[in-house]
């Protein structure tokens, strides 16, 4: 676990064509976690449960926070909205979890 992710509830806006904006990014906490790029091999293909997942973060479980998916990690300078979210074998040790890459786009 030697990368910095950001985990935030960010405000996104619509404007009036539909595109989505990031109006604040609440900074709920900044943790260490280990980052792995799903995509591209031959166990993810046959194991994706999630198809729109591209990143898995790893993370130690944060007391008082509960990480949920309707939040975003922010990872060396992307936003990531998060697909699935879990606590590792349910003992508040570690948290799981997969995105996918934020981009602004008309339509959600």
């Amino acid at each position: 676990m030697t990368r910095y992710i950001q985990i935030s509830d960010s405000v996104i806006d619509k404007d009036a064509y539909g595109f989505e904006t990031v109006i604040k990014d609440n900074i709920a906490a900044t943790v260490r976690a280990y980052a792995e790029q799903q995509r591209g091999t031959h166990q993810w293909a046959n194991m994706a449960a999630f198809s729109t997942a591209t990143m898995l973060f790893k993370f130690r479980y944060i007391p008082g926070l509960t990480v949920t998916p309707s939040m975003m990690i922010i990872f060396e300078g992307q936003r990531y909205r998060l697909t699935s979210v879990e606590d590792v074998r349910g003992k508040h040790r570690f948290i799981e979890a997969y995105a996918e890459v934020w981009e602004p786009k008309a339509g959600g």
